[in-house]
C-alpha cells in the first residue's frame, strides 16, 4: 500500500498536460473578470488551483507588468 501512495504522490508533482475538469471554465472566468489572456489565466489556475484570492493578487501583478 505504501508503494501506491508514493506513486500517487510522485504523479501529482508532474505538470499537467491537459486541463482538469472545470479548469477551462475557471480560465474563461478569469479572462473575463481580470482582463488577462487565456494563457496567463491558465498559468494562474495551474499555479494556484482554486485559491481565488491568490489568483486575483497574481492577476494584479500581471496587469501592472503591462
Amino acid at each position: 500500500m505504501a508503494r501506491r501512495d508514493a506513486a500517487t504522490a510522485k504523479q501529482s508533482r508532474r505538470p499537467r498536460s491537459r486541463p482538469l475538469k472545470g479548469e477551462e471554465t475557471e480560465v474563461k472566468h478569469i479572462v473575463e473578470t481580470q482582463n488577462l489572456s487565456p494563457a496567463q489565466a491558465r498559468e494562474l489556475v495551474r499555479r494556484y488551483g482554486n485559491d481565488w484570492r491568490k489568483i486575483e493578487e497574481a492577476a494584479k501583478t500581471y496587469k501592472s507588468d503591462d
